[in-house]
């Protein structure tokens, strides 16, 4: 297909699949179902490549909840984090309870660098949820 030449598709779906997607879109503000469509496509592909391939430059978000109390955690996250810093452009520490900590880390990188920080901070014992967020650069 050449650039910026459109394909016409048709898509069947369960009735009550179209009016959640159709509510959704509705209440972000989508004024069309295709820009909402495209949107969504694009976020799939991108995630498809990031779970598989992680191939490429990317950007994005590590998201992070972890337990404060647990010996030495916060040091292993900050080592962590220091060995990356080549992909970390930025940390926010959010106080959760007088237990629990958030941790975001924005990141931007090769995808394979930003897939091993991820996982080295997910194994880290007293870290409770990971959540990567990552868009291609």
């Amino acid at each position: 297909m050449v650039k910026g030449e459109v394909s016409r598709i048709g898509v069947s779906l369960p009735s009550q699949l179209l009016e959640e997607f159709d509510g959704s879109i509705q209440r972000m503000g989508y004024t069309d179902r295709s820009k909402a469509i495209h949107a969504a496509i694009r976020n799939f592909i991108t995630e498809y490549k990031w779970t598989s391939e992680a191939e490429g430059m990317g950007a994005g978000a590590i998201i992070l909840s972890y337990d404060h109390t647990v010996r030495g955690l916060e040091d292993a996250l900050t080592g962590t984090q220091h060995s990356y810093e080549g992909v970390i452009t930025s940390t926010l520490h959010v106080h959760l309870d007088e237990q629990n900590c958030l941790q975001m880390v924005a990141v931007r990188g090769e995808g394979g660098k930003i897939k091993e920080l991820a996982k080295d901070l997910a194994t880290k014992r007293g870290v409770k949820q990971l959540k990567l967020s990552i868009i291609q650069a």
